[in-house]
């Protein structure tokens, strides 16, 4: 949440002022959301969907059959497709719905390229097709409807094996249509074309065949009883007239053999998912939840529906495609229990077999699930990225540290914050402004008071090479003295309400307006206000903000907008999750386009959906100065890399409530170590600039700094590489450590790439943190000291209040710039320092990744160094990965540590041109680290250096 309490609306000063902690009562429960409530008061046991083999249809790449429901001979449409990269894809629509359901758009890339199937059996009951190789295939019984996934004599996943289908078909309300199929039909079907005049001719019939098929012989249409909130629901003040009526959808999926299912954000909890049994699902619904819960299901800002299961055989992934109010049941079961039919004839499971069952739950929209099938952690990574795209590269300076705060009062106060880093000589590069340097919240304008000379401002952070962050918020404030309001509804670009008006609701400047960003229109015309000609005032040091993107309404239902709100022909509870997504895409794009296409943008958002990752970072929203939101923040940005987002952070200090000297301490170097480093505070809170808790507190703080830029080459190398391939940054140990049980739940600590591990310490008072380094047979290496330890073991380590336990993998080379500026970019041709951590057989590998930081000249011109070390038989070398790129850096390597060697009796360094040259070192005994002085090489240049 952001911006201040000045409004007159009493609500948004109650909103203000009132919490010390979520108020509940203003956000549904599964029994309060009508649809949830229905579909879960549907139990296991048999389906009534059978599916139609004789139906079938099958191409090169896709097999349709028409399921129908036995209760209300209801028919829908099965397609399945295989995917390229080991995945399936399966969709389930009404086979003739009275209306075209909504698919969802702009979240995949491209169509997914399809590979062949082949039915390899079939009888009167099932179906068995083909996935690729001899062993894995797709086995459809038909009655009741059901879908396995097996692997030789293993089920991998199975779909509907509970039973627990349910496809709401968009039927006319009873009052509005007879019981009877008789001579009345002629006059009902004109009331129903009067009501969906928009539909096609061809839509009309399609929806007159499909009231046909809900009758039974004696001609009655047999529909489910109507539920309360089935046509129309309140909650609180608020009624949604639901003019479609219920159109929700389920499916069931059994993962035997898992134990450990991840994913899902956002919620405030453990990174293994809980059982829900007996308690509230997990709720996919982008919120403004005010100081959020731990530990909690409740939906917040944002929601990514893809879930992945990990066993010690394998991992998958499901993505469920779908932006409407989603509901996220997980259970426990026994394998097997629900094997029936010629599955038996394939497979054969034992009833010991623990299971997880997931329920995915929405309230409209249609089936459109992707199964990822692995079998590794990496290559589900790969396989969502293949499909919604890879994390965004950003620009070098977005990796360092940000400094906010709701707000900073006004040019003197940026000016004299700029200059307090430099008294003390702490280094960052991004300065925030919330709304209040706006114009009465007028997104675009500058506060004519507080900030009159904004490019005055701005030059004066470029001149130090730092840059700034200005919030734009979608809701725009009502008033035709506004450029952007007129504009905006000169173009018809709002969303609408159930009437057809502008919708408008409450927001942090009053009366708003929302811009209906699902419209290509709108978002190419917002993108256009990004224009230095258009954003007066601005300059390219100057970044973007999109808070309260959910979208937030403080009067509207659950603190957002109407569902019954139009988008064009879709309502708003079609679309409601993708809303956050197409506003970071919009002002991402301005940023790009402003630049001619050449800068690399930098945007932050608080509401996102599967695909956010394309377009910059997040970050986990109104957390608390509390100890326990400090903890939760590690297992909530681990979720979302585990969805490909790997940029993310939570606000260094928490933004509400005022943290102690201890906790902030605690926090920065939490920060320092997790992919989007920026402090933040509410504008009640007491100033917390870094030196403002003591000289001991500042230089802890400065230190933890400090290590964040020493880090910068190696964080800018992983995001270079998540965002070639969609490995995560910030990883669960499982992730590499894939037959390790025991890590399977920790979320206290965590690796970074693959070769850094972190255990912050998280606890009040700690005077040792206990850290598991994984891996038999390997060693880790203390960051700070040096020392050798082995892996496989719990490792107790006594910690101060200037300790952040950090360990290098044992067979990894670390790039580091131990030249610490100002700011990241006058660190840019700065020499860097290589850390050697050979493996127990004295070997070991990095990366090194340089190109010019800020533009895409790394993508389209290919000018980038990208470089690979190796370490063996006492010899250090650097070779080319990309000898077609084209690029010269100034940098060079200062100097060369190597861990837990022994001492040479030389060193020579071997330039590409064939020279020859003694290096000088030093080598300490007690902990038989090895450092190399002045090398001197080119970073970018060919060489080796042999120890003898």
């Amino acid at each position: 949440m952001a911006a201040s309490c000045d409004s007159l609306l009493p609500l948004i000063l109650l909103l203000c002022l009132s919490a010390q902690a979520v108020d509940r009562s203003n956000f549904k429960t599964c029994d309060q959301s009508a649809f949830c409530k229905h579909q879960r008061e549907l139990k296991p046991g048999q389906s009534p969907y059978r599916a139609l083999l004789d139906t079938l249809e099958l191409s090169d790449s896709r097999l349709t059959l028409q399921l129908i429901n036995d209760n209300n001979k209801v028919r829908l449409l099965l397609e399945l497709y295989r995917l390229q990269g080991n995945m399936t894809r399966v969709k389930i629509n009404e086979l003739k719905p009275l209306k075209p359901r909504y698919e969802v758009p702009d979240v995949l890339i491209s169509d997914p390229i399809t590979e062949a199937l082949s039915v390899v059996a079939q009888d009167e009951n099932s179906l068995v097709l083909s996935l690729g190789g001899k062993d894995q295939r797709l086995i459809v019984s038909a009655q009741p409807f059901r879908l396995d996934i097996v692997e030789g004599p293993q089920v991998l996943m199975s779909l509907n094996s509970r039973g627990l289908l349910a496809f709401e078909h968009l039927r006319a309300r009873k009052d509005t249509i007879s019981h009877k199929i008789s001579s009345t039909v002629g006059s009902m079907w004109d009331s129903l074309k009067s009501m969906f005049s928009s539909k096609s001719e061809s839509e009309q019939v399609t929806g007159q065949e499909n009231v046909e098929q809900q009758t039974d012989e004696d001609g009655q249409i047999k529909e489910e009883e109507d539920k309360p909130g089935m046509w129309e629901e309140t909650f609180k003040s608020h009624t949604d007239s639901k003019p479609n009526g219920p159109s929700s959808i389920s499916l069931d999926f059994s993962l035997p053999g898992v134990e450990h299912v991840y994913g899902i954000p956002e919620h405030a909890d453990t990174l293994k998912l809980k059982n829900t049994d007996g308690s509230d699902p997990y709720r996919l619904y982008n919120l403004d939840v005010f100081q959020y819960e731990l530990h909690n299901p409740m939906a917040l800002y944002g929601a990514v529906p893809v879930l992945i299961s990990h066993s010690t055989d394998r991992t998958m992934g499901i993505f469920w495609l779908n932006a409407a109010e989603t509901w996220v049941d997980i259970s426990s079961n026994t394998a097997g229990k629900t094997v029936f039919g010629k599955i038996l004839d394939f497979v054969q499971v034992s009833n010991e077999v623990p299971q997880t069952d997931v329920r995915w739950i929405s309230e409209s929209g249609l089936i459109d699930v992707f199964i990822m099938l692995g079998p590794k952690p990496a290559d589900v990574f790969t396989q969502y990225a293949s499909l919604t795209g890879t994390q965004s590269f950003p620009p070098l300076s977005a990796l360092a540290y940000h400094q906010c705060r709701w707000n900073y009062n006004d040019q003197e106060d940026v000016k004299t914050v700029d200059q307090g880093f430099d008294e003390h000589d702490i280094p960052y590069d991004f300065i925030w402004l919330d709304i209040e340097h706006a114009d009465g919240k007028r997104y675009f304008t500058w506060d004519p008071s507080n900030f009159p000379q904004p490019k005055e401002m701005l030059q004066g952070l470029m001149d130090k090479r730092r840059k700034l962050v200005a919030i734009v918020d979608p809701h725009i404030r009502v008033d035709s003295g506004y450029k952007i309001h007129n504009e905006i509804r000169s173009k018809n670009f709002y969303v609408k309400n159930k009437d057809g008006g502008d919708y408008e609701g409450w927001c942090w400047p009053g009366n708003s307006g929302y811009p209906d960003f699902t419209n290509p229109e709108m978002r190419a015309w917002w993108a256009s206000q990004f224009a230095y000609d258009q954003y007066e005032g601005s300059m390219e040091n100057q970044y973007i903000w999109n808070d309260m993107n959910e979208p937030s309404v403080f009067n509207g239902p659950e603190v957002t907008m109407h569902k019954d709100a139009l988008h064009g022909v879709w309502e708003h509870r079609d679309v409601h999750n993708l809303y956050g997504l197409y506003v970071q895409k919009a002002t991402a794009d301005g940023l790009i386009l402003r630049s001619g296409g050449v800068q690399r943008p930098f945007v932050l958002t608080r509401a996102f959906f599967a695909g956010s990752q394309r377009y910059g970072a997040v970050w986990t929203g109104d957390n608390a100065a509390e100890w326990g939101h400090l903890k939760i923040s590690i297992p909530m940005c681990l979720s979302l890399g585990l969805v490909g987002i790997s940029f993310c952070g939570a606000d260094v200090g928490g933004f509400f409530k005022h943290p102690s000297a201890e906790l902030l301490v605690r926090w920065y170097q939490v920060g320092a170590y997790q992919p989007f480093f920026r402090a933040h505070a509410h504008i009640d809170t007491p100033r917390r600039e870094p030196w403002l808790f003591g000289p001991e507190n500042t230089a802890l703080i400065r230190e933890a700094i400090r290590q964040r830029y020493a880090l910068l080459p190696y964080w800018y190398q992983l995001f270079y590489n998540t965002h070639r391939t969609g490995q995560p940054v910030m990883r669960p140990l499982w992730v590499e450590y894939p037959d390790d049980v025991a890590t399977f739940s920790i979320e206290d600590e965590y690796l970074i790439g693959k070769d850094l591990l972190v255990h912050p310490v998280t606890d009040e008072g700690a005077t040792g943190v206990t850290a598991y380094l994984p891996g038999k047979g390997e060693v880790w290496y203390d960051v700070h000291i040096f020392q050798k330890h082995d892996g496989d073991q719990s490792l107790y380590i006594p910690v101060t209040m200037s300790s952040i336990p950090v360990f290098q993998r044992g067979g990894s080379i670390i790039c580091r710039k131990d030249r610490v500026r100002r700011s990241s970019s006058c660190m840019e041709n700065d020499p860097y320092t290589l850390y050697v951590a050979p493996s127990s057989q004295g070997s070991a590998e990095g990366e090194l990744y340089i190109d010019d930081f800020h533009t895409f000249s790394f993508e389209v011109a290919k000018q980038f160094v990208h470089r690979h070390l190796s370490f063996s038989a006492n010899t250090l070398s650097s070779r080319n990965l990309a000898p077609d790129s084209q690029f010269s850096t100034a940098s060079w390597i200062e100097k060369i540590v190597i861990f837990g060697g022994s001492q040479p009796s030389s060193v020579t360094l071997k330039n590409a041109d064939g020279t020859e040259s003694a290096l000088e070192f030093e080598f300490g005994s007690t902990l038989a680290v090895l450092t190399l002085r002045k090398p001197g090489v080119n970073a970018a240049a060919d060489w080796t250096v042999v120890l003898r």
